[in-house]
């Protein structure tokens, strides 16, 4: 079994570093949040702020993540519920979108979203972690945020307003964060003999850096969207 690299003022199953980097992938988040409410403020629009709250429940989510390691993974539950509350979190995000496609278009926009769906679904996803109603529920969750994901860039061409490029290409890039997260986790308990990705810090770290990387991009996108906004306002002003 490979031994994972143990580190002065490690908790649980994880490192310093990796905490940091834990907890900096939740602040990032929350502040994203923050920033997209503001943005809808800043700009007069209803459908905005409603996308600033709707990211609030994947933020909730993470805490459980945070209590499952402080706990050493000893509890599962807690990763469990963390996937129910994503759930909500991806259809919160789904609704958001859906909101501000109806703004730009008088088409029904629901339509893209059931074409979407109903194509991944007849793909019929199997489950790499197992078989119970929580694996379902994970994938249920990750056929909705890829509704989300195609959603998202209809509403960045038909409103360039609303979401910077850096933004909608943080949210896609989650997708490398779960591919190499999978990854890892073979490479962790197939290769390297470990009993779960946690046990082996260094994979462990690597792919979730994947998600604080995702969630600055979407962080610098938000602000460099609001920047570019004032600007327009401080020239109509002075016109």
């Amino acid at each position: 079994m490979t031994e994972y690299p143990t580190f002065i003022g490690s908790i649980g199953l994880l490192s310093l570093p990796n905490w940091i980097i834990h907890l900096s992938s939740t602040l990032e988040w929350g502040i994203a949040a923050l920033m997209m409410f503001r943005y809808g403020i800043i700009t007069g629009r209803k459908d905005i702020r409603i996308f600033g709250l709707s990211m609030l429940p994947h933020w909730i989510g993470s805490f459980f993540v945070i209590g499952y390691h402080l706990t050493g993974d000893s509890i599962p539950l807690l990763l469990d519920l963390s996937e129910t509350v994503n759930l909500f979190g991806s259809a919160s995000l789904l609704f958001a979108v859906l909101t501000l496609l109806k703004n730009t278009s008088k088409q029904k926009t629901t339509a893209y979203a059931a074409c979407f769906a109903t194509i991944v679904i007849a793909g019929k996803p199997q489950s790499y972690l197992g078989e119970d109603i929580f694996d379902a529920i994970l994938q249920v969750s990750s056929i909705v945020y890829m509704t989300f994901l195609v959603l998202l860039i209809v509403v960045r061409k038909r409103d360039p307003q609303v979401f910077s490029s850096l933004t909608v290409a943080g949210f896609w890039f989650v997708l490398v964060f779960i591919s190499f997260t999978v990854f890892s986790m073979y490479l962790a308990t197939e290769v390297r003999g470990n009993l779960s990705l946690s046990h082996d810090d260094l994979l462990h770290g690597l792919a979730e850096s994947l998600l604080t990387l995702s969630n600055l991009m979407i962080v610098v996108g938000i602000h460099r969207q609001t920047v570019w906004y004032e600007g327009l306002l401080k020239k109509a002003g002075s016109v």
